[in-house]
C-alpha cells in the first residue's frame, strides 16, 4: 500500500495530469462563485471532455472541480449573503455579518484556511479508512439515517436566535414544503394545484436562493452605500487574522472536518445538510456561541467551511468501495468510471490501488491549489465589499435569477425564487428564522423516505436498534435539556428576551405584521390538515404529523405574542440593514421586488436574457443612479457572460417569447432562439 501511495503521487504530479487538475480547480472555483450552479452542473460540463484523457487525468480533473466548489461558494456567501451552492448556506450566517463590519478579508482567511485543512483531513480520512470503514458503512441503514435526520432537526433551535418557537414553526413549514409533489410511496399528488411544475416537488435551489439571496440584495438596495459598513479592509491583516483564527481553534476544525467526512460517507445525506449539522454542533459546543453565532463569529465560518470540504473525501468511500454514490456529484463520477472501464468495489482496493490513491492525492492537491488561488485574490475580492451596491446588486441579481432558472429551465423557477424571496424578506424583517425553513425542507424528503422504509422493514421496533436509540436519546437531550436549564434559571422556555412584568393581553404591544405572519402560519397548517384527509395513509403520514405539530407551535407563538411583553420594541428588525419604517428605504425595497415581478412577466414577451437586460438597466440607472454609459457596459458584460455560460456551456433551452412569435425575423438576428 505504501508503494502504491508513493507511485500515485508521482502519477498525479505528471505535468500534463497536474495541468488538467489545475483546470478542474479553476472551473470548480468559478462554478462555486456563481449562485445556483454547484458541482453537479460543473461535472456535467466537464464529463464529455474526459473521453480522450487517460483515467488518471480524467479523474484528477473531475475530482479537483468537485473538491473546490465548496471553497469557491464561500465568496458570494461572505460578500453578498448569497450561498454559491446550498452547501454554503450556513456560512452566510456569520460570514456576511463579518463583511458588513469590514472583516471580509478575515472571513476569507478563516474560510479558505479551514477549507484547506478540512479538505486535507478529508483526503487523509479517505486514505486510511477504506479498508477499515467498509464493514462499518454496511451497518448504516435507513433507521440510522432517519435518526440522524431527526438529530439535524433538533439543531433548528440553535439557528433561531432568541425565539426558538418561531424557529420550530419555520422548520415545520420547511418540512411541509418538502412533501409537496408526487408522493414516492403511493404516487398521490400532494398540493400540486394541477401544475406539472410542482409534480416533482419544489426545487431546492430556487427556495434557497429566494430565502437567502433576494432578501439580502433587497436589504442592500434599501440601505444603499456599500456592503461593508466598517473600516476599509487592509491588504493582508484581515487574511492573516483569519488564518490565526483557524489555527487558534484546532479542536473545532478537526471536529467539524471529521464530522463532514463521516457524514459524507453516508449515502443519501447530501451536501446540503452537512454544513448545518457541523454549524449546529459548533453552536452547542463552542463557548459563548449562543451569544455570538449568527452575528459575525468567525468560529461559525470555520465550522461550516471545514466540514464542507472534508465531505468530498468521505463521499468517495462508498463510491469507491461499493459503487454507491455518496452525493449526487459522485453519481457523475461513477459515469466517468464507466467511460474509462473502472469497476468500483474490491478491485479498487487490490488491483487498482494506485488509481485509488491517485484519487486521494487529487483531492489533497486540488484543495492546496484552490486555497492558494483564493488566498492570492482574496484581498481583491474583499474590496468588492466597498463597491457601491447600485452597481453590485444588479449583476448579482442577474446571476441569481439565471442560477434559479437553470435548475429546470422553466420560468416557474423564476416565479419560485421571487415568491420565496418575498417570504424571506418578511422573515428577515420580522426576526423569523430563514435557515430553519431551508433545513426543514432539506431534511423533509429524507425523513419521509427513511421513515417509510424503516417502518416497512421492522414496524415501530426499528427505534430499538442500538445506534438508532443512542442517536434519538442524544436528540431528545439536545432539545429538552436547554429548556429545563432555562426554567431552572428562572426564565421562560420559549424566549430569552422577556421582561419580568405580569403577562397581559394587549394588541397594542404586538407588531401587526409579525402577528399577521404568525396567524398565516396557523392558517397554512390548518389548510394542510384539512386537505390531506382523502390521501392514502403513507401519503399523509408526514404531512399530518408536521402540520399538526406546526399548528401547535405556531398557535403557541401567537399566544406568546399576545401574552408576553417583549424587551425590545415589537416588530424590531434584527437582521435588516435599513429601518423598514423609513419611507425612502421601504420604497426602494418595494421597487426592488416590483421590478423582479415585472421581469417575470416580461419574460413571456421578450425572453429571458433580453428581459434581464431591461431589469439590469432599470436597477442601474433608476435605483443605482449610474450613468447610461456605465449601465450599458455592465449590462452587456453580464449578458454576454450569461450567454456563454448558460447557453454555450450548460446548453439551457430558452422559452419562446411573444415578440419572437409575432416577428419571426427577429430570431435570425440571434445565434440562438433566445426570443
Amino acid at each position: 500500500m505504501e508503494n502504491a501511495a508513493f507511485d500515485a503521487i508521482g502519477i498525479v504530479l505528471d505535468p500534463a495530469r497536474f495541468g488538467f487538475l489545475t483546470i478542474g480547480v479553476i472551473i470548480g472555483l468559478a462554478v462555486g462563485i456563481i449562485p445556483g450552479l454547484g458541482g453537479l452542473v460543473g461535472l456535467s460540463i466537464l464529463l464529455p471532455f474526459t473521453y480522450s484523457l487517460d483515467p488518471y487525468a480524467a479523474l484528477a480533473m473531475l475530482l479537483a472541480l468537485s473538491a473546490v466548489v465548496a471553497t469557491g461558494d464561500t465568496i458570494p456567501a461572505v460578500l453578498f449573503g448569497v450561498p454559491g451552492t446550498v452547501g454554503s448556506a450556513a456560512t452566510v450566517l456569520d460570514g456576511y455579518p463579518m463583511a458588513q463590519k469590514g472583516e471580509a478579508g478575515r472571513a476569507f482567511g478563516a474560510a479558505f484556511s479551514a477549507s484547506l485543512i478540512g479538505g486535507l483531513l478529508g483526503a487523509l480520512i479517505l486514505l486510511v479508512s477504506i479498508p477499515i470503514l467498509r464493514p462499518l458503512v454496511l451497518l448504516i441503514g435507513p433507521p440510522e439515517l432517519f435518526a440522524l435526520c431527526l438529530f439535524g432537526i433538533s439543531l433548528v433551535a440553535m439557528l433561531s436566535g432568541a425565539n426558538r418557537m418561531k424557529g420550530l414553526a419555520a422548520a415545520c413549514l420547511g418540512l411541509l414544503l418538502a412533501t409537496v409533489g408526487d408522493d414516492p410511496n403511493t404516487a398521490t399528488p400532494r398540493w400540486t394545484f394541477g401544475t406539472f411544475y410542482l409534480f416533482d416537488g419544489i426545487p431546492l435551489v430556487p427556495l434557497a436562493l429566494g430565502m437567502f439571496a433576494l432578501p439580502e440584495l433587497a436589504g442592500l438596495m434599501m440601505r444603499g452605500g456599500s456592503i461593508s459598513q466598517g473600516p476599509r479592509p487592509t491588504a493582508m491583516t484581515g487574511q492573516w487574522q483569519g488564518i490565526k483564527d483557524t489555527l487558534a481553534n484546532p479542536g473545532l476544525v478537526f471536529r467539524s472536518s471529521f464530522l463532514g467526512a463521516a457524514l459524507g460517507a453516508i449515502p443519501g445525506l447530501g451536501a446540503s445538510i452537512i454544513d448545518w449539522i457541523a454549524y449546529g454542533l459548533a453552536a452547542k459546543t463552542v463557548k459563548g456561541a449562543d451569544q455570538t453565532f449568527g452575528k459575525g463569529d468567525v468560529r461559525g465560518v470555520i465550522a461550516s467551511e471545514s466540514s464542507n470540504n472534508a465531505k468530498e473525501g468521505g463521499s468517495l468511500i462508498p463510491t469507491i468501495a461499493f459503487g454507491i454514490p455518496g452525493t449526487a456529484s459522485m453519481a457523475i463520477l461513477l459515469g466517468a468510471f464507466q467511460i474509462h472501464g473502472i469497476v468500483p468495489g474490491q478491485a479498487m482496493l487490490t488491483d487498482k490501488l494506485d488509481l485509488t490513491y491517485a484519487m486521494v492525492w487529487s483531492i489533497a492537491l486540488a484543495n492546496v491549489v484552490g486555497a492558494g488561488i483564493c488566498f492570492l485574490f482574496a484581498n481583491q475580492l474583499a474590496r468588492l465589499a466597498l463597491v457601491p451596491v447600485g452597481i453590485l446588486v444588479p449583476g448579482v441579481l442577474a446571476m441569481t435569477l439565471l442560477g434559479a432558472f437553470q435548475t429546470g429551465a422553466s420560468v416557474h423557477d423564476i416565479y419560485a425564487v421571487i415568491g420565496f424571496g418575498l417570504l424571506g424578506m418578511c422573515f428577515k424583517l420580522l426576526g423569523w428564522s430563514r435557515p430553519a425553513v431551508v433545513l426543514g425542507f432539506v431534511l423533509g424528503s429524507l425523513i419521509e423516505r427513511y421513515l417509510v422504509i424503516s417502518y416497512s422493514l421492522a414496524g415501530g421496533a426499528f427505534v430499538l436498534r442500538p445506534l438508532v436509540a443512542l442517536i434519538l436519546l442524544a436528540t431528545l437531550a439536545g432539545v429538552v435539556l436547554p429548556v429545563l436549564l432555562r426554567i431552572w434559571q428562572g426564565g421562560p422556555a420559549g424566549t430569552s428576551q422577556t421582561t419580568r412584568s405580569p403577562l397581559r393581553l394587549s394588541l397594542r404591544q404586538v407588531s401587526a405584521p409579525d402577528l399577521a405572519l404568525a396567524l398565516g402560519f396557523v392558517g397554512l397548517f390548518l389548510y394542510a390538515l384539512a386537505t390531506q384527509a382523502g390521501w392514502p395513509f403513507k401519503a399523509r403520514l408526514m404531512p399530518i404529523v408536521f402540520a399538526a405539530l406546526g399548528l401547535l407551535i405556531s398557535s403557541g407563538v401567537v399566544v406568546q405574542m399576545l401574552a408576553v411583553r417583549p424587551a425590545a420594541p415589537a416588530g424590531a428588525a434584527p437582521e435588516a440593514e435599513a429601518d423598514p419604517r423609513q419611507p425612502e428605504a421601504r420604497g426602494r425595497g418595494l421597487r426592488f421586488f416590483a421590478s423582479c415581478i415585472v421581469y417575470a412577466g416580461l419574460i413571456h414577451v421578450a425572453g429571458v436574457l433580453p428581459s434581464l437586460g431591461v431589469l439590469m438597466l432599470y436597477l442601474l440607472i433608476v435605483e443605482g443612479r449610474q450613468s447610461w454609459g456605465r449601465a450599458v457596459l455592465v449590462t452587456v458584460v453580464v449578458l454576454l457572460a450569461s450567454y456563454v455560460l448558460f447557453h454555450l456551456l450548460v446548453h439551457l433551452p430558452w422559452p419562446n417569447a411573444l415578440i419572437g412569435d409575432l416577428f419571426p425575423g427577429l430570431r435570425s438576428w440571434f445565434p440562438t432562439d433566445i426570443v
